[in-house]
């Protein structure tokens, strides 16, 4: 293509950000989940009014500049929900996440101005045949059992604490003279969260975009497939622990249930982060989960941290106070030494 062209983060295991791609429209029936489109845009103001680049850098397009993203469903319980079967004859999209995540939006938090609405041009294609996320996806070398000691970080919602748990986790095993992945299972892609993991010294980092998912919102023997290749991919990695982040929370259609399923018995240290107090509760009882540890916004103060103990009998601690890091480094001590 001769014109200039955003493309989403959910490109980044391409080589579409070289223009090497026709564009072509396609009928509505052939659409799937993480094919690569193109829309121009007709909105460029809102809540969510960038573009997150390959690379994890945000850029602002305008009225009539060109994105290339990726067919996906969304369904955030504080920001949008939405789908790309939504998408009428109008052609008309809408960016469900910063990531280049495209389809029609359903709902909106009422917090969030207008989203970023494009018109669709059509389908990223060569030799003729559409490309999808899968086209590009990591496989394993080979297949075989995953069970590296995981530290697994779930939360009541988006927006909880778990990327900074996640950080703070990284660095204290990284001060343990660990080999540390860094992951993000569930969730709809972001790069910026795993790119986050890095900065706190992580070895490596992954995410199911590496596997050709846009978000894991889609059935969940389908998830099972494609994450069990991603957890194939991480233990190629050669860890001596993961910390794995589960977007959302396990009660949402993510496939957060899925994910604990698969893990089983590697799962070594649980970290609950949540969005309050009570919320701790709602998860322990909805998903019958006991927490090594609960964090996040819900153990902002000690009076927070008090009242998530007297509710649930969890222990909680505030990870950003310095005097919690000790016990903290007591606790993954203990979990992998087992």
């Amino acid at each position: 293509m001769g014109e200039k062209v955003f493309c989403g983060s959910l490109s980044r295991i391409t080589d579409l950000q070289a223009g090497s791609f026709d564009c072509e429209p396609i009928r509505r029936g052939q659409w799937e989940v993480g094919d690569y489109v193109l829309g121009e845009i007709t909105i460029a103001r809102g809540g969510i009014c960038e573009i997150e680049l390959p690379g994890g850098r945000l850029a602002r397009p305008f009225n009539g500049d060109v994105v290339l993203g990726a067919l996906g469903v969304r369904h955030a319980t504080l920001e949008v929900v939405g789908s790309f079967e939504e998408v009428g004859k109008d052609g008309r999209m809408d960016v469900l996440s910063a990531s280049g995540l495209l389809g029609r939006a359903t709902s909106v938090c009422g917090l969030l101005p207008p989203l970023m609405r494009l018109d669709y041009r059509g389908h990223a294609k060569r030799g003729g045949k559409k490309l999808n996320m899968r086209d590009f996806a990591k496989r394993p070398r080979e297949q075989a059992s995953y069970d590296i000691p995981t530290i697994l970080i779930v939360g009541t919602s988006m927006s909880a604490g778990k990327t900074t748990s996640a950080k703070i986790i990284i660095r204290e095993l990284k001060r343990m003279g660990y080999r540390v992945a860094g992951a993000k299972l569930t969730g709809s892609g972001r790069y910026r969260d795993i790119l986050a993991m890095a900065d706190s010294g992580a070895d490596a980092i992954f995410d199911f975009i590496d596997v050709g998912l846009p978000s894991s919102v889609l059935p969940a023997e389908e998830y099972r497939e494609r994450l069990r290749d991603l957890l194939g991919v991480i233990r190629e990695a050669d860890p001596d622990v993961v910390v794995a982040e589960a977007g959302a929370s396990p009660l949402e259609p993510y496939n957060g249930d899925t994910a604990l399923e698969e893990l089983g018995q590697s799962v070594a240290f649980t970290v609950l982060c949540a969005s309050d107090p009570y919320a701790v509760l709602g998860v322990m009882h909805g998903f019958e989960m006991n927490p090594n540890l609960v964090a996040g916004l819900a153990t902002s103060t000690i009076a927070a941290e008090q009242l998530v103990a007297k509710l649930s009998g969890a222990r909680a601690l505030n990870l950003l106070n310095p005097d919690s890091i000790c016990e903290l480094r007591d606790m993954l001590k203990q979990a992998l030494s087992v």
